[in-house]
């Protein structure tokens, strides 16, 4: 079963992760898919614009926790760890790379590395059911997916510092407020809103919208060296008996977590 779907509607292609069952967890199977797409588009010179959304409840919650574990039970963990990481930071510049506008319509819950996927989008539009949470603190892992090297950057030191340390739950009101989402939509609403908003880019010289979204994103060589550095820490804690034990806590705080084996 294929855990990206892409669909074509004129000019607008929609991304949408599928992994449903286990609430779009990020694995390498999903991000090998999802980068095989962006590639596909960046080359469709139909294309005018993406839209990135997701089924299910959630958007997308991360790293799936209980593959992780049963990486660490292989002892495998560090060199999965290091693959996982490596590919979700391909498929973030892959999202800043194409040369179309991305909307991203979240909307539900989205932790850990998968906050990238959304930063990564250049218009953001939020259910206000929609959340961030980076659950690092809680697993023992060092953050990835661009809780550094994005949300700093979009949003600030001190709020990145508080959504890190503290464990804060970023609301979609507070998201739009700190610059990491672009407005929030009505749930019933969202999926066209964003579509919508695909459209009117669509309509637009393309010459403007690739010079605009390149200028606006600005050193990507730096962002790829933090991402590179966010990888590299990430490796580093989760072969440590700090992040083991912290799989292992986290899944027995969090009863609602799938367990789907796929």
């Amino acid at each position: 079963m294929s855990l990206v779907r892409v669909e074509r509607a004129d000019a607008v292609a929609r991304v949408v992760l599928c992994r449903a069952a286990m609430h779009n967890a990020l694995v390498p199977e999903l991000l090998v898919e999802l980068l095989a797409a962006l590639a596909q588009l960046r080359n469709d010179a139909g294309c005018r614009a993406v839209v990135l959304a997701a089924e299910g409840p959630a958007f997308s919650i991360g790293g799936d926790m209980r593959r992780f574990r049963r990486e660490a039970e292989s002892g495998d963990l560090r060199a999965y760890g290091e693959k996982l990481v490596g590919q979700l930071n391909e498929a973030i510049l892959a999202l800043i790379d194409l040369p179309q506008p991305v909307v991203a319509a979240v909307h539900g819950i989205v932790t850990g590395g998968s906050i990238g996927l959304v930063l990564a989008a250049d218009i953001v539009l939020l259910a206000p059911q929609a959340v961030f949470k980076a659950h690092y603190v809680t697993a023992g892992f060092g953050p990835d997916g661009g809780w550094t090297a994005l949300v700093s950057r979009l949003a600030g030191r001190r709020r990145a510092a508080a959504a890190l340390l503290l464990n804060r739950t970023i609301r979609a009101e507070e998201a739009v407020a700190w610059g990491l989402a672009s407005e929030i939509v009505a749930a019933d609403d969202l999926h066209e809103e964003a579509a919508k908003a695909a459209r009117r880019m669509a309509g637009y010289p393309v010459g403007t919208l690739r010079a605009a979204k390149s200028l606006l994103w600005g050193d990507r060589a730096q962002l790829a060296t933090d991402l590179e550095a966010e990888r590299s820490r990430f490796v580093e804690l989760i072969a440590g008996p700090v992040a083991r034990s912290g799989v292992d806590a986290f899944l027995r705080d969090f009863d609602s977590y799938p367990d789907s084996s796929d």
